[in-house]
């Protein structure tokens, strides 16, 4: 996809899609940044800040090989690079998606055999990378047709696991908010749990559109010179690019940092409430109850309370015989 890249038309569009990579990379670092400094952790906002800046790398990579059309070395960083950084985005919203989960369905969530399911999805991706990253290096040193058969083969296995992967949050998130549910949901973070569907429900869209067009240019082979329209720059820069912006200020303006938010430490049903703002306002209602009331409250202390106070009111009674 994108064809050799030219100083006359990639150069331009690089350099404005690296300043819109750019501007998210400094928005996310300074909420991070922001919330670390307020006790509020919150990890993802630094991850888009990185694929930002795996982005920017990408972007500068290309403008690079623009001018150095013959140098094969940048022409692979360029493509390595441009796999690599959208991964991220995958691992965030299968997290988020962990987290609709368990919110719907606390039992079934934080059960042992899902969190391990959720876990060796994440490590998949990871191990994805490396494949792709490695037989895409490897063809372009080696002219042997079995071996690059064979690494074309764990490309195409590569591609099409991370699209299914993309898509995987769509099913998860709507499997789980129309499943009946035995108990009540677990508010978590700021916002409405239908927010935060709809949120991951777009976002997952558009990455896994991207993922499925990308694995599917990558079945069709067509020569150099004759390449067909999901080649054409347009499509390239359109897919991979533009569709992670729009996702990466969706994060941004939605405020994914409050909505999708959870207490530190979680780590089983009912964890997640309890660090919601309605979780704190309920707390803090039975705190402010006990001071009222003491006796619906803690008895046992108001009453030994009252105990000493009445004790040194008899121990000051003048008529007290020593």
């Amino acid at each position: 996809m994108g064809g050799l890249p030219t100083v006359s038309v990639d150069v331009p569009i690089s350099a404005v899609l690296l300043f819109l990579f750019a501007c998210g990379a400094a928005t996310h670092m300074t909420i991070f940044q922001i919330n670390r400094r307020r006790g509020h952790k919150f990890v993802f906002s630094a991850l888009t800040f990185g694929f930002c800046m795996a982005r920017i790398t990408a972007l500068t990579m290309r403008i690079v090989w623009a001018t150095h059309p013959t140098n094969t070395n940048v022409a692979i960083a360029a493509g390595v690079f441009t796999q690599a950084g959208v991964l991220l985005l995958f691992v965030i919203n299968i997290i988020f998606a962990q987290r609709m989960v368990r919110a719907y369905h606390p039992s079934f969530g934080w059960n042992r055999a899902v969190t391990m399911t959720f876990r060796t999805l994440l490590f998949s991706i990871i191990a994805l990378l490396i494949m792709v990253i490695t037989v895409s290096v490897h063809m372009f040193f080696t002219l042997d047709p079995s071996a690059r058969a064979k690494d074309r083969d764990v490309q195409l296995v590569s591609v099409t696991i991370l699209a299914v992967l993309a898509f995987l949050p769509i099913p998860i998130v709507l499997g789980a908010a129309l499943f009946p549910r035995k108990t009540r949901a677990e508010v978590f973070g700021h916002g409405k749990l239908r927010t935060k569907l709809y949120l991951i429900l777009f976002t997952a869209t558009l990455l896994a559109f991207g993922a499925s067009f990308r694995a599917g240019t990558s079945y069709i082979v067509r020569p150099l010179t004759d390449p067909a329209w999901f080649h054409h720059r347009a499509a390239y820069y359109c897919v991979n690019y533009v569709i992670e912006l729009i996702v990466v200020f969706t994060y941004a303006v939605s405020r994914f940092d409050r909505r999708f938010h959870v207490p530190d430490g979680s780590s089983a049903p009912g964890h997640y409430s309890a660090g919601s703002a309605v979780g704190a306002r309920k707390t803090a209602s039975v705190v402010d109850d006990e001071r009222v009331n003491p006796e619906q409250g803690n008895g046992a202390a108001w009453a030994e309370s009252a105990r000493k106070e009445l004790s040194s009111l008899d121990l000051e009674r003048p008529d007290r015989q020593p």
